[in-house]
């Protein structure tokens, strides 16, 4: 890959900040040197690693990295017989000890274990517990054996202890003592070469028995080793050279151990590197909310939403881009600041990262060709603000790139044409760009000449773009624009810098007749392209919302069939279970009059009989009680009435009763009516306005009523043979007649037969405003086939 086109592309700054997410130097190293890749396959498995690390990311958390070490060097050292320091044994150890954390990381799920290149390289780790609890209980540092190396080490060290401490008490009675405290400089016990030594006066060197060790720089002290303790020293010197020859041994057994997996640790080093650098990788990925591009070899780049890595996410535009199917050229337009040249380091980058086997930042759907090189003549400055080069150090290098660019190029030219005269770099530049398109390259340039937009327009293969600009606001969006040729808006920016209108106007006036039509066909392009595109957005927007509504419809759908069938499923339920009931209780019942019927006596037998039968008419109307609806309705279908006030006339639709408005409706819709003796409360859309006038009798005529009931009515009434819509009618005025008449209790009489019609005054009855409790007729009163009924 072209190492300019690497540099301009900013491609090295990528792979700086992917080094820094490598936990350990040799995965540093493996990112630093990281270049994209020219084959499909290999591309494909480099990003199928990133994903796949991505996979355990997500899963399992970050990975335990820390403890990776290069050890190479020490291996060597082991293989050819050197004996290794604690520090390299250490490193070892953490080594093995990485290994192992990585292995428990990648066990136990089951879903990362097929077909992950991850998985595959971390179940490749060798572990060995053994020799790393080994190493790590046997050294404490890099300079430090510890005392559990062996029984051998631990036991030398006792005796240095003891023999250091019989020396110190020794010293100490010295120093201590009247005799020879005069003679010190200060009352302590230091050491001299490995020795232990007392500080003494120089005048009074004659009164200390011993050897001298040193001085002070003035002289003035001397530090002196007293004969009485020097076997003592040479006692710990003698031991201390046994405790360097044990820690030798020792050494010597850890590297031997260390020795018998040398090729385990040599894979392992090789394998953790990789792991590292992969993870490091993904780190990338996740940081960058990138996701894993499809891969093709014909040419197609698609970018959904791309973000430039490099650029802050906060404020970043994204790029949609498309290349490769119907066009393979693209000439992009548009005033400078406008994200042109963003657009166009964005499409490299990514095309550079995708090969490396990195993640790019866009959303899915994003797709790369994998190209045989990619160049770019994007000036001599790797930012991105600013492009300095000269026409001839740019010629320079688009020369060298149309020696070298194939049919599977990707081109990117920045300002092509730019930094000569107008007209001789226009053609310079179609030229370019026709003899890429014949090559087969996919090729993206910049441009500010109305030239290069009129041969996008009229060259098959080749299409126009441009960056957004908001003339209202004179600002750049920095959307990329696929399809729509730009307008450089030179007036409108020079006049909103402050250039004089008059200067303006003049400049307009040198513009040629097609200059002008041009410009105003591109105004009118994109005039109708802005109303287009907000009408678009418009348009999904109410799709969505009428998706959105219609999810909710379904949702709700399902909730209410779910209970609908749940409520179902309980009345079924329920009526089994009275069924049930019933059927045993009937029995017995039945058993019991079997029973009465051959033991008791006439006399007793009817009254146990009649018992039986009360019991089980008890049990009849438990059953229908259970079995019955209410009959009022918390709201009907009537059109509410208005304004409804206290003392309004109105019908009470569900039980066709006049009533009086005692308190208008509610919140609720509720309102408290008087029907007859009763008072109820009956929602508003059961309810109907009427005619006060008619239904209004004077006091006179209703005193004269209530004498005449009193008079007429009959305490019982005979509705057998009717329908139950009959009955009903008959039923509510008689009731009505009754209460008005002051009478406490009638007989209803519907007769025995199937039952339907008692069933049916039964459930009418309940919820009468008149009725304050119903019952069959005893024995003598008609039993089943009357019901009294006691009125209010």
């Amino acid at each position: 890959m072209n190492e300019r086109t690497i540099k301009i592309l900013e491609f090295d700054k990528i792979v700086d900040q992917l080094a820094g997410m490598a936990a350990s130097g040799m995965g540093k190293e493996i990112a630093l040197a990281l270049l994209p890749c020219q084959t499909l396959t290999k591309v494909q498995q480099l990003l199928n690693e990133t994903s796949d690390a991505v996979s355990f990311i997500v899963r399992k958390g970050s990975p335990p990295l820390g403890g990776i070490h290069d050890i190479r060097a020490s291996l060597k050292r082991a293989e050819v017989g050197a004996v290794l320091s604690p520090g390299e044994l250490l490193k070892i150890a953490d080594v093995l000890r990485a290994s192992r954390n990585l292995k428990a990381y990648g066990s136990g799920d089951v879903q990362l274990k097929e077909e992950n290149a991850v998985n595959s390289l971390i179940s490749c780790l060798a572990t060995n517990r053994r020799i790393e609890d080994r190493i790590s209980i046997a050294i404490v540092s890099e300079e430090e054996i510890s005392d559990s190396a062996s029984p051998a080490l631990g036991s030398i060290r006792r005796q240095i202890r003891d023999a250091q401490n019989s020396i110190k008490d020794k010293l100490n009675d010295i120093i201590r003592s009247s005799r020879y405290q005069k003679f010190m400089q200060e009352s302590i016990v230091t050491m001299r070469g490995d020795r232990y030594v007392v500080p003494v006066k120089q005048e009074h060197r004659s009164e200390i028995q011993g050897l001298v060790h040193d001085s002070s720089s003035s002289g003035a002290t001397l530090f002196i080793e007293p004969i009485a303790v020097v076997e003592a020293n040479n006692n710990i010197k003698q031991l201390k050279v046994k405790e360097q020859a044990e820690i030798e041994r020792i050494l010597y057994e850890l590297t031997a151990e260390v020795s018998e997996i040398l090729p385990e640790l040599s894979a392992n080093v090789s394998i953790l590197a990789k792991l590292d650098f992969i993870f490091a990788k993904a780190k990338l990925s996740v940081n960058y909310k990138c996701v894993c591009p499809a891969l093709n070899s014909r040419g197609r780049v698609t970018i959904k939403k791309g973000r430039h890595p490099l650029l802050d996410p906060r404020t970043v535009v994204p790029v949609d881009f498309w290349i490769g199917d119907s066009f393979r050229t693209l000439v992009i337009t548009g005033p400078n600041t406008g994200g042109k040249t963003v657009s166009l380091k964005t499409v490299g980058l990514f095309t550079l990262m995708a090969q490396a086997g990195l993640h790019i930042p866009a959303n899915e759907g994003t797709e790369i060709n994998v190209f045989d090189s990619v160049f770019a003549d994007i000036g001599d400055e790797q930012s991105i603000e600013q492009s300095l080069s000269t026409f001839s150090s740019h010629m320079k290098n688009i020369v060298n790139i149309l020696g070298e660019a194939s049919g599977n190029s990707l081109v990117l030219f920045d300002e092509l044409g730019a930094g000569t005269d107008p007209a001789e770099g226009a053609a310079l530049a179609m030229s370019i760009l026709e003899c890429l398109h014949q090559a087969g390259c996919i090729s993206i340039a910049t441009t500010h000449y109305s030239e290069l937009k009129i041969y996008a327009m009229s060259t098959n293969g080749v299409e126009n773009a441009c960056c957004e600009f908001d003339v209202r606001t004179l600002r750049p969006t920095y959307k990329l624009l696929i399809g729509v040729p730009g307008k450089s808006n030179a007036f409108a920016i020079s006049s909103r810098l402050g250039l004089s209108e008059d200067i303006i106007q003049r400049a307009k006036e040198f513009l040629t007749q097609e200059d002008i039509k041009f410009e105003d066909l591109l105004m009118s392009i994109e005039g109708n392209r802005t109303r287009t595109e907000e009408e678009r957005i418009k348009a999904e927007s109410y799709r969505l919302e009428i998706e959105g509504l219609k999810n909710q419809l379904e949702e709700q759908k399902k909730r209410l069939d779910s209970q609908k069938d749940k409520v179902l499923r309980e009345a079924k339920e329920s009526a089994r279970r009275i069924l049930v009931d019933a059927k045993r209780e009937a029995g017995e019942i039945l058993s019991e009059l079997k029973r009465i019927e051959t033991e008791r006596q006439n006399a007793e037998r009817e009254k146990e009989v009649e018992n039986l039968k009360t019991r089980l008419k008890n049990k009849i109307n438990k059953i229908e009680d259970s079995l019955t609806e209410t009959l009022i309705p918390k709201q009907g279908y009537a059109k509410p009435p208005k304004n409804l006030k206290p003392g309004d006339s109105v019908l009470i639709i569900s039980l066709n009763q006049k009533g009086t408005v005692v308190n208008p409706p509610g919140n609720d819709g509720e309102a408290l009516i008087q029907a007859g003796i009763m008072k109820i409360n009956v929602h508003v859309t059961n309810l109907r306005l009427m005619d006060e006038q008619k239904l209004q009798p004077s006091s006179v005529g209703m005193a004269k009523i209530g004498v005449s009931k009193s008079k007429t009515i009959a305490p019982e009434i005979d509705l057998r043979g009717m329908t139950m819509d009959e009955a009903e009618e008959i039923v509510d005025k008689y009731l009505d007649d009754a209460a008005i008449a002051g009478l406490h209790e009638v007989t209803v009489i519907h007769g025995k037969g199937t039952g339907a019609l008692r069933s049916g005054i039964h459930r009418f009855l309940k919820s009468h405003g008149h009725v304050e409790a119903y019952r069959l007729g005893k024995y003598g009163e008609g039993e089943t086939g009357v019901t009294v009924v006691a009125l209010k």
